[in-house]
């Protein structure tokens, strides 16, 4: 072979991927196995969002605060621990330490993968098989799209200073005395968790009327009922109008004229789609607002490009940007792999108290069925050992179809995020509770709520 035919095949590959986030690289990983050649294309670090700035931070984070809750109230479980204080850069360099364990990892399996070829630098799409990455031209018999997301502002809010985003927030190196969070959903609510711990005076800013919109209303007025509990202030109902800052602070107006004060602002109002200036557009690729209209196939209807992740309309999730990966894998391989619709893939909020949820809210299932065709059952954790033993308050919700499956299981608790994967084989197997009432639960545990949940809606409660 020429030293220009042989440059060529290095430049063309089975599947060409914008973008190594959870979504690109486990594409990436499952192609290979299927014995496909892979180019995987990256401006910045394998892992993306949810391991640099996402969801493994955020949870470190979150794990700190959990023990500094823990070191307050130990007194009343017998241990006599004092705390003197959050020591912010060393909280920092545990997570960085997480971070940079986990990135290690992940760049030794993607080396290790014989089959992937790594190209760094900032890919476009150029036509409907190439990317162009720094001025080379790379083909691809099939292209995925996987260009992950940002943090969004609002119109006339601009980021810097005292108004920050969450990769900001997670990296300042002082606690502020005072926060305003713009935002009531999960990145919202996952930083008043931690920084309510860390000692810092919160509030909530959400225009929407609750907190975490997305959950089931039993679920919200909990999670409300918590938060209060612990002092964590917020406002529903009312939207953002402006913010203006000066040396000492933040100031915040909503529509109605109220006003709220703090050290700083942090902007939580979601993520929007990297897809600007990536010649999406130019192809042809079908677009709304930035996000990528893929089939429920995740195919885009232009040659053999898909997009998965966070640019397709839907929850994102990096568990969701994983799964549609190795489903447009194997649907490149011909496989048929089974379409898991967003409703059954399982959400995760790890404030304090944790939400976990899969599955059709009670309104949803009433919505779909009727609402005498929906029986609901819940479990109230104060009955649950291992929950009274951790000193969580909380409840397990499930909704089924009138002498059908269980379609629906909503949780709130301190850990009870644990508790998701039983809850999403319970709806995605289109389980009847006299299904999971047979099964036995371990005691005592958490868990073990599933299970009575379950039997009271069987018709059969034990200890109800």
């Amino acid at each position: 072979m020429s030293e220009n035919a042989a440059q060529s095949a290095q430049q063309e590959f089975d599947i060409l991927i914008l973008g190594a986030g959870s979504a690109g690289y486990a594409t990436a990983l499952r192609a290979v196995q299927l014995g496909f050649t892979v180019g995987l294309v990256e401006k910045d670090k394998l892992g993306g969002t949810c391991l640099h700035t996402g969801c493994i931070p955020t949870k470190a984070l979150l794990h700190s605060a959990e023990l500094a809750d823990h070191a307050r109230d130990s007194a009343k479980y017998g241990v006599n621990v004092e705390l003197q204080g959050i020591d912010i850069n060393t909280v920092k360099s545990y997570k960085d330490g997480i971070i940079a364990g986990k990135y290690k990892g992940l760049q030794g399996l993607i080396k290790s993968k014989k089959g992937i070829t790594v190209i760094e630098g900032e890919g476009k799409l150029s036509s409907q098989n190439t990317v162009t990455v720094n001025g080379v031209v790379y083909t691809g018999k099939n292209i995925v799209l996987a260009s992950g997301s940002f943090s969004k502002t609002l119109p006339g809010l601009e980021i810097g200073g005292r108004i920050i985003t969450s990769e900001a927030a997670l990296n300042l190196d002082f606690i502020p005395k005072s926060a305003i969070i713009l935002g009531g959903g999960v990145i919202g609510c996952e930083f008043a968790s931690v920084w309510k711990s860390f000692g810092v005076d919160v509030t909530i800013v959400e225009g929407l009327p609750s907190l975490v919109p997305n959950e089931d209303a039993t679920i919200i007025k909990t999670l409300e009922r918590s938060f209060r509990k612990r002092g964590i202030n917020f406002s529903t109902g009312t939207f953002f109008q402006s913010a203006e800052q000066n040396d000492d602070g933040v100031k915040v107006t909503l529509v109605d004229g109220k006003t709220f004060e703090a050290e700083v602002l942090l902007v939580a109002v979601g993520r929007g789609p990297s897809t600007a200036n990536l010649g999406y557009e130019e192809v042809g690729i079908p677009m709304d607002r930035g996000f990528v209209l893929a089939n429920q196939r995740l195919h885009t209807g232009v040659g053999n490009i898909y997009a998965i992740g966070d640019i397709v309309p839907g929850l994102q999730l990096a568990h969701r940007g994983y799964q549609q990966g190795i489903f447009v894998a194997e649907e490149i391989a011909g496989l048929n792999p089974v379409v898991v619709e967003d409703v059954n893939i399982p959400k995760v909020t790890y404030c304090d108290p944790e939400i976990a949820s899969v599955g059709l809210t009670q309104k949803g299932a009433e919505e779909k069925f009727g609402a005498e065709n929906v029986q609901i059952q819940e479990y109230n954790l104060a009955g649950n050992g291992k929950s009274s033993i951790l000193g969580t308050s909380g409840l397990v919700k499930m909704v089924r179809q009138k002498d059908g499956p269980i379609v629906g299981v909503h949780m709130i608790g301190a850990r009870m995020g644990e508790q998701i994967g039983e809850a999403q084989l319970i709806v995605n197997w289109e389980a009847y509770p006299e299904d999971v009432a047979q099964l036995v639960h371990a005691h005592p545990t958490q868990n073990e709520s599933l299970g009575e949940t379950a039997l009271a809606l069987a018709g059969k409660p034990l200890h109800g």
